[in-house]
């Protein structure tokens, strides 16, 4: 211990040099914190994307049943031709539907919904749902609800696929 108290050059090195690696060590822990909490905020924001997405695809689920429910079975059929896509907008007391009127649809904030109705395909033996081929069922339809927004640089897209029923024959 004494040889190192008398060589007071080597004191003043090591002090410096101590400075420096407490200054890197506190210097990487910042960056480190600043880093994870970046990513925290960014997961933070995916998440209620995420959670937005599924509830604007259950009201889009909602929403039709609404067009069936409010309509004849005839009319409902009228309101969707068969694989085209529509987007909803509520015009209150009741929901809308339109065709697309641009090639991005209508938004609602950084969502566009849209919702495109299918026919639907029957085995005549097993009124199982098959592949088209078949007879086609009348009082069925196949509903596919999409939601898509784009975050960091890429679209992100969120289906709900149900079948709905003539349930007033």
């Amino acid at each position: 211990m004494k040889i190192f108290l008398k060589n007071k050059k080597f004191q003043k090195g090591s002090l410096l040099l101590e400075i420096v690696i407490a200054v890197s060590i506190i210097t990487l822990a910042v960056i480190g914190s600043v880093a994870v909490s970046q990513k925290a905020v960014s997961l933070s924001r995916q998440s209620l994307h995420q959670s937005q997405a599924a509830f604007l695809l259950e009201e889009g689920a909602e929403s039709v049943k609404i067009f069936r429910d409010s309509n004849t079975w005839a009319n409902f059929s009228n309101i969707f031709t068969l694989g085209n896509t529509y987007y909803l907008s509520l015009n209150i007391p009741t929901w809308t539907t339109s065709l697309p009127t641009t090639s991005s649809g209508n938004t609602i904030g950084i969502f566009t919904r849209s919702i495109v109705l299918s026919s639907v395909c029957r085995d005549a033996s097993s009124s199982n749902i098959i592949t088209c081929g078949s007879p086609v069922d009348a009082g069925t339809k196949l509903v596919i609800v999409t939601v898509s927004w784009s975050e960091n640089g890429l679209t992100i897209s969120k289906t709900l696929s149900f079948y709905i029923n003539n349930i007033f024959s």
